[in-house]
Parts: structure tokens; C-alpha cells; sequence
């Protein structure tokens, strides 16, 4: 019987740990391979990532854009119609009542500064003079009436001969003004009401004044403070647009106007008020571009910012005596700084 011979026991170690080591070997291959494959791949797996968030990000901006250009293309267009929107003027902060009431009555002491030469911008001997002149100040400005009532008071100095006036010939000789068959039907009926209801007479209380024809409280107050000195708030265009500037209240309708000014103000000030106001509305604190940057009382004001910062730029912006321009009264008062208007005939001549 044959038998199988036995291997050394040292052949069997080596031959074991030749195989231990051919598969260390080939793992360790393996595993290089892995990491390099994985490391090929990484930037493609990045690039794959990038180019999905810049998809997601895209997805996001598009409305974003899309309403940029519709807001681009708004204020395009409402520079086209010369409706370019003002600017925002800055975040204050919230001001208590008293502290409302104090920058109020400073902006006033300002403007007393201001316009030391502040006055009625209507040219007027007397006080029928003044109340006509008034009421055919409505949606026109004072110095076409100024221009407009020396032919007028010539021909009918009084409420009796303006009473009597052929409707036509009063239209004619107030034509200038504007919306003229209105304006002459309130001045006959209110003519004729002095004539037959006060004597010839303008009547000194705002009670009476507003049951005339074409008269309401603005026009009652006018009268009151200029020509019979009682004291009385005017609240015009101007004045109104201040009053909200100024954050003294944020009503629109003109007697609210006055009546919020009026709990801010000592009586004794509000017909001289109203002018100091009216003049800076006038000249500086214009309706679509005031011209901020050459304001006095800028500090004070909440608006600050709505117009014109640059001062150069807003000094061009000024009118009247302040942009050495002539005023509106062909017969100022003495203290008046400015230049008289010009009649309306050196207008008017032709070349």
C-alpha cells in the first residue's frame, strides 16, 4: 500500500502567508482603484450640483426680474409724461404731540425770519377791493389778477356800479382770469347782496361773508385778516400742501386743514401764518419739486428729501425775490425786497 508523503510544516507556513499577502495585495489594488474612479467622478458629481442650483436659483430670480423690469418700465414711462416719482424723504422717528407743537410754532418763528415782508399777494386799497380780487383768485394765480383788476375797478370802484354792469362787459373786462361767466355771476350776486343785504357794505363777520355768492371760508378768511384784522387761517393749495409736509396734520379737505392748524397756533398768528406759509409754498416748498437743498428750515422738516438736496440745483429752483425774479403785486409794500409785477400790457405788447 502506497502512502501520500507529508509536506514540511515550514513549506505549509510560507505557502499560507504567500496567500495572505497576494490577497492584502489585491485589496489594497482594489481599493486605489475605487478612489480613483470616486475622485474622477467629483467633478462631475460637483458640476451636476452647481448646475442644479443655478436652475433652482434661475427659477427663483425669474419672477424677482420680472417685476424689476415692469417697476423700470413704469417709472420709465412716468419720466416720459414728466411724472418722474419724488423722492422718499427718510424714516423719523415717531414725535410725541408736544413735540410736534414745539417744531410747529419753530418752523413758524423760521419763517417770521424768513419773510419778515410777508403780505396779502392780491393788490387791493380796500376791503371790496380785497374780496373781489379774492374770489377771482380762484384757479388762477395773483399776479394775473393783479395784472387784471386796475381796468376792472376803474369802471366799477363799488358793489352798487358792480351790481349794475352789463354781465357781457364785466366777463370781458375780467376775461384774464379764467372761468370767467362763472367769476362774473358770483360777483354780480355777491355785489348785488351788499347792495341790498349790508348797505354797500363788506360785512365783518366770516357768518356773513360765507352767505355770498363765490364765497367760502378761504375767501371769508382773507378778507377778515387783511382788511378788518381779525385773525383767520387761509388754507389754499399752498398752505395745505405744507401743512401735511410739515406734519402739522394729514387731512386733505380745507376746513379739517384749518382746524388741525388751528389747535397748534395762538390766534394771534394765524393770519400772519398763513402768509409766511403761502410765501414759502410759493418759493421754495413747490408742489412737484420743492427745492429742499436750499430750504432755511430743512431740519425741521419731515418731508426733507421729497425734492431737490443738491444746493446748487435747488437754488435755481427758487421764485420770486429769492430767484431775483419780480413778484407778484404791481404795487408791493414798502419792505418788500423783490421787484413790482410788470402790467399786463408790457406783456402783452407785441414785438
Amino acid at each position: 500500500m502506497n502512502e501520500t508523503p507529508q509536506k514540511p510544516a515550514a513549506a505549509t507556513k510560507a505557502a499560507a502567508q504567500k496567500a495572505v499577502a497576494t490577497k492584502a495585495t489585491a485589496k489594497k489594488a482594489t481599493t486605489k482603484k475605487t478612489a480613483a474612479a470616486a475622485e474622477k467622478a467629483a467633478p462631475k458629481k460637483a458640476a451636476a450640483k452647481k448646475t442644479a442650483t443655478a436652475k433652482k436659483t434661475a427659477t427663483k430670480t425669474a419672477p424677482a426680474k420680472k417685476t424689476a423690469t415692469k417697476t423700470a418700465a413704469k417709472a420709465t414711462a412716468k419720466a416720459a409724461a414728466g411724472k418722474t416719482p419724488a423722492k422718499k424723504a427718510p424714516a423719523r422717528k415717531p414725535e410725541s404731540r408736544v413735540a410736534m407743537v414745539r417744531r410747529a410754532r419753530r418752523i413758524n418763528r423760521e419763517l417770521a425770519e424768513l419773510y419778515p415782508y410777508a403780505h396779502p399777494e392780491l393788490d387791493f386799497t380796500n376791503s371790496f377791493e380785497l374780496l373781489v380780487a379774492t374770489v377771482l383768485s380762484a384757479q388762477t394765480t395773483d399776479l394775473r389778477v393783479n395784472q387784471t383788476t386796475p381796468r376792472l375797478f376803474a369802471v366799477c370802484p363799488t358793489p352798487e356800479d358792480m351790481a349794475a354792469m352789463d354781465p357781457e362787459r364785466l366777463e370781458e373786462l375780467i376775461r384774464p382770469t379764467g372761468f370767467f361767466r362763472a367769476k362774473a355771476k358770483s360777483l354780480l350776486g355777491l355785489s348785488a347782496a351788499l347792495r341790498d343785504r349790508f348797505g354797500g357794505e363788506v360785512p365783518g363777520r366770516l357768518e356773513d361773508l360765507v352767505t355770498l355768492p363765490g364765497v367760502g371760508r378761504k375767501t371769508a378768511n382773507v378778507v377778515l385778516g387783511n382788511a378788518f384784522g381779525v385773525p383767520g387761517i387761509t388754507v389754499d393749495t399752498h398752505f395745505g400742501r405744507l401743512a401735511r409736509r410739515f406734519g402739522w396734520t394729514t387731512a386733505e379737505d380745507a376746513e379739517k386743514v384749518e382746524a388741525d392748524v388751528a389747535e397748534i397756533f395762538p390766534k394771534s398768528e394765524w393770519t400772519m401764518l398763513s402768509h409766511r406759509v403761502v410765501f414759502h409754498g410759493r418759493r421754495v416748498c413747490h408742489s412737484r419739486k420743492p427745492a429742499c437743498g436750499a430750504c432755511p428750515i430743512a431740519p425741521l422738516c419731515p418731508a426733507y428729501g421729497e425734492g431737490e438736496t443738491d444746493p446748487e440745483k435747488a437754488r435755481k429752483l427758487l421764485k420770486y425775490e429769492l430767484g431775483g425774479q419780480p413778484g407778484q403785486r404791481l404795487k408791493p409794500p414798502a419792505d418788500y425786497p423783490g421787484q413790482p409785477a410788470p402790467p399786463m400790457a408790457s406783456q402783452v405788447a407785441a414785438p
